[in-house]
């Protein structure tokens, strides 16, 4: 059974139930659900999961001035509910201590994106890395009465606003080229195999992070971000043949077959930038993509940046 179904089974069980009882009053002001840090918010737990920060949990959020009332309180309640269910008992870790129980909406957002609210411009969209805004929009709310928490958490799942789409989109074309198109090989002539694998790791993250973008899902952090492709429809083949590349040792003997799979890969993501009207250009080398999508950018701040500036 998936951590996330545990979840929403205990809280319904038992979580609401004692919220209903005790803290009648304050219902219209609760959310409950699961999202955060951990595999099971992303669904992708499995038995190897279980070792760690792992069972029966949920989350209680409050709007910071109930939390400050009454949260010791729901805490004190929650930490009285069973701790084993369904023959699973949660293991936690230091690090995974405040993933469940009580929490301020406006510290868990801040937590993860550096602001207690939705982001109001494209600088502030701009500066939230992927990976942290998929952290803060995996999971399942099972209840929302206020709708407070739930608010932030559509917008967040909107997506980035166009004009960070292409500012990312273009930084990541501009890596890819620069160390998949032009440094991978040149560091293979040079004999120099440990610059050739750090150039195939820039490209590897870089167009990893496009599949994403175009796919218009964030990216989950590293441990996750191939298998969260899984999910996606476009820009399938360039997915596939990333697994390939990291297979690969880098080194003279099989530069050619990399160097080769990195152009098919820059070729896919070519036909989708013009298939979804983001570049007209067919050139090959994917900086002039880069730099075709910066022009077409309308906020002068993130127009005016270097190519590559962005917040990971």
């Amino acid at each position: 059974m998936k951590g996330l179904e545990i979840s929403k089974a205990y809280a319904q069980e038992y979580g609401i139930p004692m919220l209903l009882d005790k803290f009648y009053q304050y219902m219209n002001k609760i959310a409950v659900g699961l999202v955060g840090e951990g595999s099971e918010c992303f669904g992708f737990d499995d038995s190897f999961s279980q070792d760690h920060d792992f069972g029966a949990g949920f989350c209680i959020w409050l709007p910071e001035e109930d939390y400050r009332q009454i949260g010791a309180q729901i805490q004190n309640a929650y930490n009285e509910l069973p701790k084993n269910y369904m023959g699973y008992e949660r293991k936690s870790t230091y690090h995974g201590v405040d993933r469940v129980g009580v929490i301020s909406i406006q510290r868990f957002y801040s937590r993860y994106i550096g602001l207690d609210r939705a982001p109001h411009d494209n600088m502030e969209w701009l500066r939230i890395p992927e990976t942290f805004l998929a952290t803060a929009t995996n999971g399942q709310v099972f209840l929302d009465n206020l709708g407070k928490f739930s608010d932030i958490r559509s917008t967040l799942l909107g997506f980035y606003p166009k004009d960070v789409v292409k500012k990312k989109i273009a930084a990541r074309l501009a890596v890819m080229a620069q160390s998949g198109q032009y440094n991978y090989m040149r560091s293979i002539n040079r004999g120099s195999n440990e610059a050739a694998y750090m150039a195939c790791n820039e490209f590897v993250k870089a167009a990893l992070s496009i599949i994403y973008l175009i796919n218009e899902h964030y990216m989950p952090f590293y441990k996750w971000s191939f298998k969260g492709l899984e999910k996606l429809t476009k820009l399938k083949g360039a997915a596939s043949k990333l697994s390939d590349l990291i297979g690969i040792c880098d080194n003279l003997e099989n530069a050619a077959r990399k160097q080769q799979i990195i152009d098919e890969i820059c070729n896919e993501i070519v036909c989708e930038l013009n298939l979804q009207g983001f570049t007209r250009t067919t050139d090959t080398f994917l900086e002039t993509h880069g730099l075709e999508i910066m022009d077409t950018i309308e906020d002068s701040r993130l127009r005016n940046m270097h190519i590559m500036l962005d917040a990971r």
